[in-house]
């Protein structure tokens, strides 16, 4: 009997994350890895190493995948490529995945490779929402750095906040200021602990006065991205917001988890609607195997001048089919 499953594409700027889901939006497997500058080829290789682990289970000949969602930054791209049937921004793919485990939630925190975001919720649904992807201080690139600057590795970043004693005062308002600033406090004999206990309140206080500035903050409250696996990070928020900060059990995950339910949601409403629904999913061999070519032109057929992405795909016949186009206003020129 076929295991029936959703495949979640989330793909930042800094990482692909792709899972597959079951029927009760249970994890059933799952692969994180770091952009390397191409998103096709990043998510490419990120499907490879998913179809492996398939094989060596055992388990990919006994697979269906009912429906594809994508998110993050180049979710649209990525829908194109793999054949997605949904592509959702990641508020919304972020704030599904926080309800599915935590349906009481208020507030989500979130802090990514390159960009920090706030979500507001009431009843369940989005009312607020906040992103900061202009300043990298605070996000988990700018942590990656310093910790390679100080020779510690940023697994445990965290474990070495919170031996701090005597926490130091960083100015935390830029990544220029914050680093001049942990230079200068090395300098003159504070610990490294208490340097790095002293970065992370300085980033949570970036973040409450930058991307919180304003907003509604009550529990319960989620942090979840790679940052919410900082304990000291964790723990700035809980001191300088008063209240108790959740961690997701898959908090690297969320975003590839939440477009994973939005796919099965979106299938559910194709077939309470028409009776029937096929996914769009070019399958795991097509998608890592099929070489795709990204393209860009300007429309002249109007001042707006817009400039165009598209999308083509190897035929069988030795010619490409065009399989996405967008940026027009118009709609001249969008295939989806």
């Amino acid at each position: 009997m076929n295991k029936q499953l959703y495949l979640g594409i989330d793909v930042g700027s800094v990482t692909v994350k792709v899972v597959l889901t079951d029927e009760n939006g249970e994890l059933f497997e799952s692969v994180w890895l770091r952009n390397q500058g191409s998103p096709i080829e990043s998510v490419k290789k990120a499907l490879s190493e998913l179809n492996g682990k398939l094989k060596q289970r055992k388990i990919l000949d006994d697979i269906e995948i009912l429906a594809v969602g994508t998110t993050g930054s180049a979710r649209y791209l990525i829908k194109s490529i793999v054949g997605g049937d949904i592509a959702k921004t990641e508020i919304i793919a972020h704030a599904v995945a926080a309800l599915h485990e935590f349906p009481d939630v208020a507030t989500i925190l979130e802090i990514g490779g390159q960009d920090s975001k706030i979500i507001i919720l009431k009843n369940g649904i989005v009312s607020d929402f906040a992103m900061n992807s202009i300043c990298a201080a605070g996000t988990g690139s700018f942590l990656d750095h310093q910790a390679n600057r100080l020779g510690i590795p940023i697994e445990e970043f965290g474990d070495y906040a919170m031996k701090s004693k005597n926490p130091v005062a960083i100015a935390g308002r830029c990544t220029v200021f914050a680093e001049s600033d942990m230079v200068h406090k090395a300098q003159m004999g504070y610990s490294k602990n208490d340097i790095i206990r002293g970065l992370c309140n300085a980033l949570v206080r970036n973040y409450l006065n930058n991307v919180g500035k304003g907003k509604d903050i009550h529990p319960p409250i989620v942090f979840q991205g790679g940052v919410s696996a900082n304990k000291g990070i964790v723990q700035a928020f809980q001191e300088q917001l008063g209240y108790e900060i959740k961690v997701p059990k898959h908090y690297i995950l969320m975003g590839a988890l939440g477009a994973s339910y939005l796919a099965k949601d979106f299938r559910e409403k194709m077939v309470a609607k028409k009776g029937y629904f096929k996914t769009n999913f070019r399958g795991f061999d097509n998608v890592i195997e099929i070489n795709f070519k990204t393209e860009t032109f300007n429309c002249h057929g109007c001042p707006n001048q817009c400039e165009i992405v598209q999308i083509a795909m190897a035929n069988d016949i030795g010619s490409e089919d065009i399989v996405a186009r967008w940026g027009d206003r118009c709609g001249k020129w969008e295939v989806f």
